[in-house]
């Protein structure tokens, strides 16, 4: 894309996100997602209804009548984005690409967390870590983030999701959220996971195309994988290939969800048609 091009993007994903952030997402969110802690505020007449397990017992019996200690959150948080950009990615048959519908869910997150007053930060990867976007506060700092997402030179390379994880819970000593954004079609070693969900709060997103899933009936097709540059002739017209095909997709995204589950992290298989306001919303809920 053209830097126009990615301006005029970027302006219709903010648009898009913050009308569905705004109506929905934001204070789910924040329910969702609680703070580090509580905070003192101050001091205040004693109100009925207010927990009496709040009152300051010096200066009610300095004053003779009732006072509560007001606690407010300790509401700052850090959401980390980790985005796959192998060349995989890079691809889409429904008018939209993986990396564009990732943006958007970049930017749905990102305006939640920056509504909510917590930093975002972006860690683009594919078979090492190309680019860091350390965590900032703010509505320019989540548009430099979707621009990033769109404007990033997908690779060919096969992504190495453990590097990326390890990289980030080495500059990130502090629990965050992680959002972790990638086709899977690369092997990984799941002990990185576990170890992960450790110490973050983690939810991996499968993003594919309908077609990463199932391939029509398309004759002899010369078929090409943009991270290997490995090429091989296939008769699509044969139901058998397609069915076996079909179900090698559906063993490996039930390996995804097992590997998850058994690292207590959280995740999510979305096709790029699929309404993921939807389905945040529901993971919120749930958190």
């Amino acid at each position: 894309m053209e830097i126009k091009d990615i301006v005029k993007k970027v302006k219709q994903i903010e648009i898009r996100t913050r009308k569905k952030t705004e109506a929905s997402l934001m204070g789910q969110y924040h329910s969702a997602f609680k703070g580090q802690g509580m905070t003192f505020s101050e001091v205040r007449p004693y109100q009925f209804g207010d927990e009496i397990r709040r009152i300051d017992w010096n200066k009610t019996a300095r004053f003779r009548e009732p006072f509560v200690k007001v606690m407010e959150e300790e509401r700052e948080l850090t959401m980390m984005l980790l985005v796959d950009i192998s060349a995989s990615m890079d691809y889409g048959t429904k008018g939209q690409l993986k990396r564009e519908y990732v943006a958007e869910i970049a930017a749905s997150l990102g305006f939640s967390a920056a509504g909510n007053n917590d930093k975002v930060g972006l860690i683009l990867f594919a078979d090492k870590v190309y680019k860091v976007i350390p965590p900032q506060k703010g509505r320019k700092h989540i548009l430099s983030i979707i621009s990033n997402i769109l404007m990033a030179d997908y690779v060919p390379a096969v992504s190495k999701i453990d590097k990326a994880m390890e990289y980030m819970m080495g500059i990130f000593k502090r629990k965050s959220l992680v959002f972790l954004f990638s086709d899977f079609e690369d092997d990984y070693d799941s002990k990185m996971l576990r170890v992960a969900s450790k110490k973050h709060q983690l939810l991996g997103m499968r993003i594919y195309d309908e077609k990463d899933n199932e391939i029509p009936d398309i004759g002899y097709a010369l078929l090409y994988d943009a991270e290997t540059g490995k090429e091989i002739w296939a008769n699509t017209s044969s139901a058998r290939w397609r069915y076996t095909f079909a179900e090698a997709q559906k063993q490996k995204v039930r390996a995804l969800e097992e590997d998850f589950a058994t690292s207590s992290a959280s995740f999510m298989n979305i096709n790029t048609g699929a309404d993921y306001s939807k389905l945040l919303y529901n993971y919120f809920q749930k958190k």
